[in-house]
């Protein structure tokens, strides 16, 4: 196997789990984040040492997974930005949940600098992330998937070719988040119903999964809620930032999306009632609290 030096930028739930299965198949891998702590325990995981000016023009991968548009334009082109000092032909892998007509812009800007994009956002969870078992729903030219190959084998499962150029990979992971911040909400009002009726949340979580009602999400979190364990996965922040990316993308295409618009109520709810970094389970507080319940592990 081809192995490669890679650089992974964000070392958060998904990105530590990118940067630890790039380094178990054998990659040279560094990994920054403004967390300190998260690069020393990386490096003491075998994470290779050195700061970014002096690395980058050695680098064939860069994979930047952090939270947001403005963060990983900030890691490319900002005032401290990584583009300038990486050599041409360095191909970036960028993760993070964007608008496709962000992620074209990005493609170009790294193109007039002589480098190699895919608009990739991952999917699968922490978990997935950590045993190498991503989605990734990539588009980009053929140059780069072919460079960034060794590095996506090491980090996914599944390699999604959507296109020859960024966007079409944004694009299909708007529609990811669409379908599981909706069926999250879903989720926790069908749950909350259900206690309205006398139904225990264990039996809740015993019977559903059984049923045509079931749902990959639902199977996911509703041990979550049974548990009492809100200790974030996968944070209630997240959804308001995706389900506008995917309400903004429709807006643009003049496409009415109503159940992503009433979801996305739930979770700004969420956020307001200070749930924000807690696991996303936890939009089954505000269902609760506006119906007066109790739900398991609360006095």
């Amino acid at each position: 196997m081809t192995t490669q030096t890679a650089a992974v930028i964000g070392l958060g739930s998904m990105g530590y789990g990118v940067a630890s299965s790039l380094l178990r198949a054998g990659h040279t891998v560094h990994g920054f984040d403004i967390n300190e702590a998260s690069v020393a325990r990386f490096q003491g995981d075998g994470g290779a040492q050195g700061i970014m000016a002096d690395i980058a023009a050695g680098l064939d991968v860069v994979a930047t997974v952090v939270i947001n548009a403005a963060q990983t334009e900030e890691v490319l082109f900002g005032e401290a930005g990584i583009v300038p000092h990486l050599s041409p032909g360095t191909v970036v892998v960028s993760c993070a949940t964007v608008a496709p007509d962000f992620a074209r812009d990005m493609e170009a800007r790294c193109r007039e600098a002589g480098l190699l994009y895919l608009d990739a956002p991952i999917s699968g969870g922490p978990e997935r992330s950590a045993r190498g078992e991503l989605s990734v729903l990539a588009s980009g030219h053929p140059d780069a998937f072919s460079k960034a190959r060794p590095c996506l084998d090491a980090m996914a499962s599944q390699v999604y070719e959507l296109g020859d150029e960024a966007g079409p990979g944004s694009a299909m992971k708007a529609i990811n988040q669409l379908l599981v911040g909706v069926n999250l909400a879903a989720m926790a009002e069908a749950m909350t119903f259900g206690m309205t009726q006398g139904v225990d949340p264990a039996k809740f979580a015993e019977i559903i999964p059984q049923c045509a009602g079931t749902s990959w999400v639902l199977e996911n979190r509703v041990p979550h809620v049974v548990d009492g364990d809100y200790s974030p996965k996968s944070a209630v922040d997240i959804w308001p930032k995706d389900l506008g990316i995917v309400l903004d993308v429709a807006h643009g295409a003049k496409f009415s999306a109503p159940l992503t618009a009433a979801a996305l109520q739930q979770w700004v709810a969420a956020q307001g009632q200070g749930l924000g970094r807690e696991d996303d389970a936890a939009l089954i507080k505000v269902y609760a609290r506006n119906a007066g319940l109790s739900l398991p592990g609360q006095d």
